[in-house]
C-alpha cells in the first residue's frame, strides 16, 4: 500500500526541519529546549481537539466492547510487526546483541505465537527491544534538533520527525497493497495504541501543571531514556516517573 499524502507531507517538511536540526531538544542543564513553543502549542491544541472528538471516544469504546484477551492479542500482533522495523534499525546501529535478540523474538512469536498474536518470546527471557531510525541517527551523532509537535503524530524532535520517512519504509504494513486492508490495519493499530494510553492520561490530567509542559517533559524524559541519556533535571520528578511504570499490554 502506498500512502502518497503521508510521504508528500514528510518530504515537504524535511528541508525546513533540517534547517533547525543543529541543536538539541534538551539544553546543557537538562531542561527542554523549545524555541518552537508558540507553534507547537497551536499544533498541540489541534491534536487535543482531534483526540477529544475522535480518537479518545473510539478508544474508550474499543476498551469497553473488545474483551481484554482479544485486545492483548491485537497488541501483540502489531508489536510483532513493529519488531521488524526495530530489527532493521538494530542492524543499522551495528548492535549485534539487539539484532540477535530481535531476530529470535520475531521468529518465536511468528512461528510459535501464531503470527504474533501470542507473545511467547517474553516469557522465554527475550523481552521487546525498541529501535527506530531516530535512534539510528542519534547513534551516528546527528543532533536531535528542538522539540517539535507534529500534527496527529504528537511529541517529537526534528530528528525524529525526519526519521519517520525511513521508519515508514521499514514497516511491513507499508507494503500491504490492498487499500481496505491497509487502512484497517492502520486504524486498528492507532486505536489499540490510543486505548493503551487511557490510564496514563488520567495521571497527566491529575498533575497540577500545564498539560502541554507536562506532556513535553514526560515525552523528552522517556525518549532520552530510550536513547540511553536520561535527563537529570527531570529524574526526581515523581509525577513524570509515575507515568513509566512497567507496561501492561492490553
Amino acid at each position: 500500500m502506498n500512502n502518497p499524502a503521508f510521504r508528500h507531507f514528510l518530504f515537504a517538511i524535511t528541508p525546513v526541519l533540517l534547517l533547525t536540526a543543529c541543536s538539541s531538544a534538551v539544553d546543557e542543564q537538562g531542561y527542554a529546549h523549545d524555541p518552537l513553543e508558540p507553534v507547537n502549542r497551536k499544533v498541540f491544541a489541534f491534536n487535543e481537539t482531534v483526540d477529544k472528538a475522535v480518537l479518545k471516544p473510539v478508544a474508550k469504546g474499543y476498551e469497553t466492547v473488545v474483551p481484554q484477551p482479544i485486545r492483548k492479542s491485537i497488541h501483540n500482533f502489531f508489536s510483532n510487526i513493529d519488531d521488524v522495523r526495530s530489527l532493521g534499525n538494530a542492524v543499522l546501529q551495528l548492535d549485534g546483541q539487539a539484532t540477535a535478540g530481535i531476530t529470535a523474538r520475531v521468529i518465536n512469536n511468528t512461528v510459535y505465537g501464531l503470527g504474533g498474536i501470542f507473545d511467547v518470546a517474553t516469557p522465554m527471557g527475550n523481552p521487546k527491544i525498541n529501535r527506530d531510525f531516530g535512534g539510528t541517527l542519534a547513534h551516528y551523532g546527528v543532533p536531535s534538533g528542538p522539540y517539535l509537535v507534529l500534527p496527529l503524530f504528537g511529541p517529537s524532535t526534528v530528528r525524529d520527525a525526519v526519521s519517520k520517512i525511513p521508519d515508514h519504509y521499514m514497516t511491513l504494513v507499508t507494503y500491504v497493497e490492498n487499500d481496505k486492508l491497509y487502512w484497517t490495519m492502520i486504524g486498528s493499530d492507532t486505536i489499540q495504541k490510543r486505548a493503551a494510553l487511557l490510564p496514563m492520561e488520567k495521571q497527566i490530567s491529575g498533575a497540577a501543571t500545564d498539560r502541554y509542559t507536562m506532556i513535553r517533559d514526560t515525552w523528552l524524559q522517556h525518549r532520552w531514556g530510550q536513547l540511553g541519556t536520561p535527563i537529570k533535571a527531570l529524574e526526581n520528578n515523581e509525577d513524570v516517573d509515575a507515568l513509566f511504570a512497567p507496561e501492561t499490554s492490553e
